[in-house]
């Protein structure tokens, strides 16, 4: 049996890291307004979405690992994490579009 710890909620810091990553690799795709749309849209629905990444964890372990699913899983039950991860990804934006900005007008 995979020892994955589901019960346990995640520290701040736990919390936080996982929603720089998210963001992070969000903003690196350059695809904030698709995931920011997509998380505005389907907020109400996170708790939900929680619970389905537990039960789609069999198949989803082997590809992310099985702590993984559940650190999203638990991260997706708060809605003020929803929040805290469109936040993140917003404020990472906005720092792509300086550092474009900066580039840009150095070249000029």
């Amino acid at each position: 049996m995979l020892d994955t710890d589901i019960q346990t909620p995640l520290s701040e810091e736990e919390r936080d890291s996982l929603i720089n990553s998210i963001a992070k690799k969000v903003a690196d795709r350059r695809l904030e307004t698709v995931a920011v749309l997509f998380l505005e849209m389907h907020k109400p629905l996170s708790f939900l979405a929680s619970q389905a990444m537990l039960v789609s964890m069999p198949l989803a372990a082997p590809v992310f690992g099985p702590q993984n699913v559940a650190d999203l899983s638990k991260l997706l039950r708060e809605r003020e994490n929803v929040e805290l991860l469109i936040s993140r990804i917003e404020e990472m934006a906005a720092e792509n579009d300086k550092a474009s900005a900066d580039a840009a007008g150095g070249q000029g």
